[in-house]
This record gives structure tokens, sequence and C-alpha cells, in this order.
């Protein structure tokens, strides 16, 4: 089967309100083509408007994606697919799905994002010579891959639960093994993998645009934050409140302090440790997931929506390495 059959059909499609991208998504398949690409929309989320480009070299019209290159992150992926295709600048949102299908003797995997455009404006160049935006409905009509449809399907349902706040819930970084660490445990620092995967999370974050960087003491977790903050000149807000001391000794204060971020809305990042954020999860009893097993790994992310301070969805990013 041709990617440009017009019968082409997804034969995967997550659905629901989580989602996760797992350490390796290349490895679901033996021959695995990953791709990344976006559901780019403006105006009322109501009653948005989306993009769909017109590739010449298939003479088709889709939603933009590309195949990830060497070093990047899934997320790193979009931004730049988007940029180089439809010249516009874009934030980050609640992660769509993924859809499969076999080309020419491989499996393409593409996870679509929600994108809003923030800025630019559509030049014609060699992948896509013509964007056009029209209302969810009629994009159905236009596209050329019934795949296509589902994902606009899901897209719309997401719109219509846009959240208020969007918290980027970091795990630290690995750090220096307990083991060997004779001082205060606070002050274990970052080792050589740790450092790689904090300076891989702002390419992984940066898409989503964060508003605001908050941590939990210990250095760890600042060290962690450091290099988003340095790239994006933000300053690192923090609070004892949002480690695991705090939630063992105070919940409910610290519960509060999520709640206070939660409140002033945007997209804040919170490094916090592997005791704390599923425990926060589960406090909000989301009724869309199950949070007995809660996966935390050093360096993933919890990208979770709210609205009117309810947990409405959750995305989990495994890590911030890039795909292999």
């Amino acid at each position: 089967m041709h990617e440009t059959d017009k019968d082409i059909q997804s034969e995967s499609f997550i659905s629901g309100r989580l989602q996760h991208v797992p350490k390796d998504p290349k490895a679901e398949f033996k021959r695995t083509t990953l791709a990344a690409g976006a559901v780019l929309w403006r105006g009322d989320p109501q009653a948005p408007e989306v993009a769909l480009i017109h590739r010449p070299h298939y003479d088709d019209w889709s939603l933009p994606k590309g195949k990830v290159d060497p070093g990047e992150s899934l997320p790193a992926t979009v931004a730049r697919e988007l940029w180089e295709e439809t010249g516009y600048q874009v934030k980050l949102g609640k992660l769509v799905g993924k859809v499969t299908y076999p080309v020419q003797g491989r499996t393409k995997v593409v996870y679509y994002w929600l994108a809003q455009v923030l800025s630019g404006e559509f030049i014609a160049n060699e992948e896509a010579d013509e964007l056009v935006w029209m209302p969810i409905a009629d994009a159905r009509e236009r596209v050329t891959y019934k795949l296509d449809e589902d994902v606009l399907d899901k897209a719309l349902k997401r719109l219509q639960l846009m959240p208020e706040t969007l918290v980027l819930y970091v795990r630290h970084a690995r750090a220096h093994d307990r083991k060997t660490w004779s001082g205060d445990d606070n002050l274990r620092p970052l080792d050589k993998k740790g450092r790689r995967q904090a300076e891989m999370l702002v390419s992984e974050l940066a898409p989503y645009h964060p508003t605001a960087i908050y941590s939990a003491v210990p250095d760890r977790c600042l060290q962690t934050a450091a290099p988003l903050a340095d790239e994006l000149n933000l300053s690192i807000h923090v609070d004892a409140l949002l480690g695991d001391d705090a939630w063992v000794d105070q919940p409910t204060k610290a519960r509060l302090a999520f709640e206070s971020i939660v409140a002033r809305g945007g997209t804040p990042v919170i490094v916090s440790q592997g005791l704390t954020i599923p425990s926060i999860i589960d406090s909000y009893a989301p009724k869309f997931m199950d949070t007995d097993d809660l996966k935390v790994k050093k360096s993933s992310v919890w990208v979770l929506s709210f609205l009117h301070g309810e947990l409405t969805g959750a995305d989990y990013l495994a890590s911030p390495l890039p795909v292999r």
C-alpha cells in the first residue's frame, strides 16, 4: 500500500484523554519510520480554523508532518517541521494521538499534537506549495486520507476541552547514586547522563512555550530546570512544598502549593520528585486514567491539562533523549 492511496487506513489510533510516548517509540515495530505532525489551528478553540497543506510531490492534501531527524525528540520534530513546511511558529498543546500504517515494507508511525499558531506566514516551498485554512468539518472533506479525518475528529474533541493551564510536570534527571553519596541528599547532583537529559529537556519542552519554572529544593531538581531556564530567560521559583519531603510531612500544604500554580494559568514547568508526582496526579482522581501504577521515569514529563481546576487530560513523555 502506498501512502498516497486514497483508501489508506489507519492501523492503529490512540483514543481517549491519556496518551503516552514511550522511551523508544521506534521499538513498537520491527521496521519503523517515525514521524511527528500537528493539527495546526488558529482562532477560537470552540470554532477553530485548521491548516491543510498541498504536497506537490504526492498531489495530496494533508496535515503537516515529517520524519524525525537524528538527535530530535518528537516535540522538537513537530516544531521544526511546522516551521519548515508552513512558516509558522507554534505552541504545542495536547497530544492528539498516533496513527500507524504500512509504507513500502515498513511501518510508518506518526504522533500528532495540537499546535496553535503564534506568528509567521506561509511561503510556498518544495514540501508544500499551498496552505489553506478552514473549519474542521470542511477540512475533513478536503483531506486525501481517511487517517487524517480520524486525527481531525480527535483534535476537535481536544479543542473543546481547551485547558486553562497546561502543567509540564517533570521528574528530575538522573543523579549520582544514592548508595555512593555520603553528604546531604538534597545536595546530590546530576550525573553525566542526567546532565544530558536536562539539556535535552530544553528542545522537548520549549515548543510548549513555558510561562514559568518551579522547582523542588533538591539540587538535582534545580539542575534539571537550569538549562531550560537559561534558554528561555526565566527565573526558577524554588518551593520546598513541591518535593517529596513536603508530600510526606505536609501533604495538604503540598497539594495547595500545586493548586496555586495551576490557578495562575499558562504553561508552568514544575520539576519535582518520584513520590510527589504520581501522588499529586492521583489526588485529582481523574476519571479517564488508572492511577494505581503511574510511570514516572527520571527526566520524564507528565503534560497535564487543567480546566476550571479539574484535571481533564494527561500525556506522558517517557524520555527527552533523542529517538534512536
